[in-house]
């Protein structure tokens, strides 16, 4: 492992440097910690894939590793005096020289193992979210939140972490927490898929939570068949269960029988239910296509 001692803190962002700028935030930057530098071009799709995962690692070095960015369409020389001959390309320089380096868009796995080699363990949002799921399983919800939140509300907050957290407060009923964590997220976060799946899943179950016991819906359905708004409230407690081709079937009886209800209401409670779901559940899989069958056939 190259020494480390005495590092300054890295940057938060990448720095975007030029042939110019190459020698102080590179070759000085270096005599202070290790600096990688990505050579990278706009038309280069590998380098799209490898930035992010490098960025984020690099972030989780504990300032131990500074990251520099270079186009080498707008500033070719420095690639081309180290030989760069492929893209993307990772050079890492410490004491003003460079000491390693890869090509490629490389599975994050090796690229956290080239980090680790230069700077020992890197513990990133990756590895936090896999032990929260692991604390979630084993039954410590309360480590499970305190790492989650801790996740959730860093700058930016990270997406995966705050879906999983309002998960869990759905899980466990405490919706008011659910909606003000919801609610307090920037507005690029609760447009990530799985944090609007949480928010459409908290919709449904804080629509379902003073609806009465299924069995109680159930016989209201069966005392009167084209009671509309007992089969809606019966696919709202089924949901609320975990009984998702039950409150398909409901929802699809609606339609069936009336599909102008409550202005489109069984359809469009479906659609939140799918979002709710995600995309490739079973069970919403299953009643697209019957849904489908059921508006155009």
């Amino acid at each position: 492992m190259v020494e480390t001692a005495g590092m300054a803190n890295a940057p938060t962002t990448p720095v975007e440097t030029t042939t110019d700028r190459f020698r102080a935030d590179v070759l000085d930057a270096s005599m202070r910690q290790i600096v990688l530098v990505d050579f990278w071009a706009p038309w280069c799709g590998p380098c799209r894939q490898l930035a992010p995962v490098i960025e984020r690692l690099a972030a989780a070095s504990a300032g131990k590793i500074a990251l520099v960015k270079m186009n080498i369409d707008a500033d070719p020389l420095i690639a081309d005096q180290l030989g760069v001959k492929s893209i993307p390309a990772v050079v890492a320089f410490q004491r003003g020289r460079p000491i390693d380096g890869f090509v490629g868009a490389l599975p994050e796995s090796q690229i956290k193992g080239f980090l680790e080699r230069l700077i020992g363990p890197i513990e990133d949002e990756g590895d936090a979210l896999e032990a929260a799921q692991e604390m979630i399983a084993d039954g410590d919800l309360a480590g499970a939140e305190s790492l989650l939140s801790e996740l959730a509300g860093g700058e930016p907050p990270n997406a995966k972490a705050a879906a999983a957290l309002l998960r869990l407060y759905i899980d466990s009923g405490r919706f008011d927490e659910a909606g003000a964590l919801f609610e307090a997220l920037p507005d690029a976060i609760r447009r990530d898929s799985g944090v609007a799946a949480a928010g459409a899943a908290l919709q449904n179950a804080q629509q379902a939570q003073d609806l009465g016991e299924i069995d109680e819906l159930r016989n209201r359905v069966n005392f009167d068949p084209n009671d509309l708004q007992a089969y809606f409230d019966l696919a709202l407690a089924l949901n609320a269960k975990g009984l998702r081709e039950e409150a398909t079937d409901a929802l699809l009886e609606i339609i069936r029988r009336d599909r102008s209800w409550n202005d489109d209401g069984a359809r469009r409670q479906l659609i939140q239910f799918f979002e709710a779901w995600g995309p490739m559940d079973k069970a919403a899989v299953n009643a697209r296509r019957r849904l489908s069958t059921l508006l155009y056939s």
